[in-house]
């Protein structure tokens, strides 16, 4: 009897422990993490799904699918390289570079921006933007539709916009945004970049 009671004491207070484990530890996405580097793959073999930055299991079995029709689809890389243009595009668009858009965008897009810079040209403000902090990135979505690869990024920044009118003082306005961004590209195409094909509002 002694015997059972010493193991009940032992098995409770492993049990405790584990519970401690978990209920001390942040689960989700925090705000404040930016997505990791990718991890060294083990020796011989290339890096499991899990390790892939900002990608989850559900999202890597999709990757299978579009590595297949493109197997030099690097989600790590991809991720890295749409982080990039994600800064180019805001900062382009804000400052209406219209050189350093065109090549990262869809023709329908570019129409869109282009629209946009004009009436800010037209009212004769000029606006500069700058990141607080590197954007995070997460690949939410990468699949192949008849000939075209598509992956959806989601985008978390802190921003500071400056605008300066064409008449008074500058305003300047801190800001986080929350944005679901999809690129696109044809396979098989001899210009092997992504193009921005639609932006819409995510959850922050």
């Amino acid at each position: 009897m002694q015997f059972q009671i010493v193991m009940f004491a032992i098995v409770a207070a492993v049990l405790l422990f584990m519970l401690y484990n978990v209920l001390g530890k942040k689960v989700g996405r925090q705000p404040q993490e930016d997505a990791r580097l990718p991890q060294p793959a083990p020796q011989g073999g290339p890096a499991p799904a899990a390790l892939t930055p900002g990608v989850d299991a559900a999202t890597a079995a999709a990757v299978a699918g579009l590595k297949a029709r493109d197997p030099a689809f690097d989600p790590a890389r991809f991720l890295e390289g749409a982080r990039q243009a994600y800064e180019t595009i805001v900062r382009g668009y804000a400052s209406g570079d219209r050189e350093a858009l065109r090549p990262l965008l869809t023709p329908s897009v570019m129409t869109s921006f282009e629209a946009g810079i004009a009436a800010r040209e037209a009212r004769g403000e000029r606006e500069q933007a700058e990141f607080l902090h590197t954007p995070r990135a997460d690949l939410e979505l990468a699949t192949v539709k008849d000939d075209r690869a598509v992956a959806k990024v989601r985008f978390l920044a802190e921003m500071r916009s400056t605008v300066t009118p064409a008449e008074g003082e500058a305003t300047i306005e801190e800001r986080r945004t929350a944005e679901l961004w999809t690129f696109e590209r044809t396979l098989g195409a001899a210009d092997p970049n992504w193009a921005l094909a639609r932006v819409e509002p995510a959850s922050a």
